[in-house]
């Protein structure tokens, strides 16, 4: 006959007990929001109503995290995001010119906490937009279309990125980049523009031909000069004695040559004439 022991240890109903406590332990997390989840990207602010409000003095990054039931734990996107606008605005001259604009921008991550408190989930709302577009009207009406269209479209990028910069400075939010996308202009004005772009293009091309011309005029009397000057120099050094003395040299090396030749001594000027009897 086989015996079986009981195992000895924890009995069988405190096991149990254990069980049922552990699941409903589970269970009230799950119902109460107790266990609070930050996903990858996110980071969270602290709502304590029985106690003080937002808490100011951290910022909750991802993972997973316990609160007491009646709190409420908000979450932020703390990733760059973009945002992307339209709008009309003027120039400088009052005409109504389109332009796109996107901003590169998060939450400043230590300052979470006072971002929810003084301006809440809806900051994008509230202050990046406003800003964006306030930055985007001032900038754009120092300048002409004329401007805007053709040398000046970095430079208004940056100053909108500066003045964005400042109005977000205080608000926590971080500020990486503006980018002007795109700039419209009305169609009479655009072809305005092009049409004394060319006209510029034209006289620019016209002005480097004639400069070309004057310093090819300039090359060719300078040149002149110089073979006037060298044939002057050459005139004057050029006497009776040297020509004979040439004329002599001249007569030796014909002489020595085995092409058949007839020279007569006492030619012009005392030069002699060479004949060739072929």
């Amino acid at each position: 006959m086989t015996t079986y022991n009981q195992p000895s240890g924890v009995p069988p109903g405190m096991r149990q007990l254990f069980i049922i406590g552990a699941i409903i332990i589970g269970i009230l997390i799950l119902a109460f929001n107790v266990a609070v989840n930050i996903k990858a990207g996110e980071a969270g602010v602290l709502f304590r109503p029985l106690s003080g409000g937002v808490d100011t003095e951290r910022t909750y990054g991802e993972g997973l995290h316990i609160i007491a039931p009646w709190n409420k734990m908000v979450t932020y996107d703390v990733r760059q995001q973009e945002v992307m606008e339209s709008m009309a605005v003027l120039s400088s001259n009052g005409l109504e010119i389109k332009v796109d604009v996107s901003v590169w921008y998060l939450p400043t991550y230590s300052d979470l906490p006072q971002l929810h408190q003084q301006k809440g989930t809806q900051y994008l709302e509230r202050v990046v937009k406003p800003s964006m577009r306030s930055a985007t009207r001032s900038v754009i009406g120092r300048y002409t279309p004329e401007e805007i269209y053709s040398t000046k479209r970095d430079a208004i990028q940056n100053e909108i990125y500066v003045e964005t910069m400042k109005l977000l400075e205080k608000e926590f939010v971080q500020l990486n980049a503006v980018l002007v996308r795109d700039i419209t202009l009305p169609p009479s004005i655009k072809t305005a523009i092009e049409n004394k772009l060319t006209q510029e293009q034209a006289s620019l091309e016209y002005e480097f031909r004639l400069e070309r011309e004057r310093k090819e005029a300039e090359r060719i009397r300078i040149e002149a000069e110089g073979k006037a000057e060298a044939n002057r120099v050459l005139n004057a050094s050029l006497t009776d004695n040297i020509l004979k003395e040439k004329g002599i040299q001249a007569t030796l090396q014909l002489a020595n040559s085995p092409n058949s030749k007839v020279v007569i001594v006492g030619g012009e000027n005392g030069l002699p004439l060479i004949l060739n009897d072929k």
